[in-house]
């Protein structure tokens, strides 16, 4: 029997070697099991189930804890660590990390995980047989997703990103008590903003497909969204010196994007529902709140 990093092994306790820790042996090979590596007191001549890793100094060590993963396995692992040429450290329950190498990670460095992020990982030897991770993709994920049910609709969820595109972000939704997860994509124009790979976003399931995967959004339904946005702007006139403000639906996109937050379309369904309302009127590129507006006066006054 070989030890190979990355897998359990049964293995007998040889001896102890103070003040390291445990000697364990399978054949002629020797592997040492640290005292900080113990969850119990152990006997000489005990078997022992360890788990098999390289320790800092690129040696073959064993450990009673157990780690989220093992060789071959995948799990959601937290981003302990970023490093600007090697990549990623992901947290794997040993207390110490396992590397997302960069060439992992997308060609756009503002996708890249942060520290508090979760990424889906595999676990995998390098080609000296170290340790490292690799991403999940949808082959890995797929198997154990399941079909999200038609009552997510219009309902919002959870989600992490695990492949972050121009053309659209993909995600696993979080199942709660369902399970892993299904998954779910939330395409460039549903977006306000890119999403970076292990980013965790609240959104809106839009479409619940027939093969069980989801689209999804980043804002609310339209007509919900545009009531919010009618209250917003019907606020922001209400605090504006006579109730006017020099916006319309012939203001640029950009400048109503940079003042309101919201898209040019997005404006023009509030305004539409204000104005179809009564309670705003549009002149000369301003708008105005009815009740402010100045009535004519009567032409027989003096």
């Amino acid at each position: 029997m070989s030890l190979i990093a990355g897998t359990y092994v049964t293995i007998m306790v040889d001896r102890e070697v103070s003040p390291f820790g445990y000697f364990l042996t399978v054949g002629e090979q020797d592997v040492l099991l640290h005292y900080t590596e113990l969850t119990r007191e152990i006997e000489v001549g005990e078997r022992l189930e360890v788990f098999i890793f390289y320790d800092t100094e690129d040696r073959l060590a064993a450990t009673m804890k157990k780690p989220f993963l093992s060789l071959g396995e995948m799990a959601k692992l937290e981003v302990a660590d970023v490093h600007p040429r090697l990549g990623c450290f992901l947290e794997m329950g040993l207390g110490r990390q396992l590397l997302l190498p960069i060439r992992e990670l997308p060609e756009n460095r503002d996708l890249h995980p942060r520290v508090g992020d979760h990424v889906y990982a595999i676990m995998e030897h390098d080609k000296q047989g170290r340790l490292r991770a690799k991403l999940a993709g949808e082959q890995e994920l797929a198997p154990l997703c399941f079909h999200a049910p038609d009552s997510w609709k219009n309902t919002w969820v959870q989600a992490t990103v695990y492949k972050p595109l121009q053309m659209g972000t993909f995600v696993l939704v979080d199942g709660g008590v369902l399970g892993f997860g299904a998954i779910g994509m939330i395409h460039s124009s549903e977006r306000n903003r890119m999403l970076r790979l292990g980013e965790e976003v609240k959104v809106r399931v839009a479409l619940v497909r027939e093969d069980g995967r989801v689209n999804l959004a980043m804002s609310p339904r339209k007509e919900v969204g545009r009531n919010e946005d009618a209250d917003r702007l019907i606020a922001f006139l209400k605090e504006r010196p006579g109730g006017g403000m020099p916006y319309s639906d012939a203001t640029p996109a950009d400048i109503i994007k940079q003042r309101f937050g919201i898209s040019k379309s997005a404006f023009k369904r509030a305004m539409g529902k204000l104005m179809k309302e009564g309670l705003v009127i549009q002149k000369e590129n301003w708008t105005y709140l009815v009740e402010k507006m100045p009535k004519p006066k009567d032409g027989n006054e003096e």
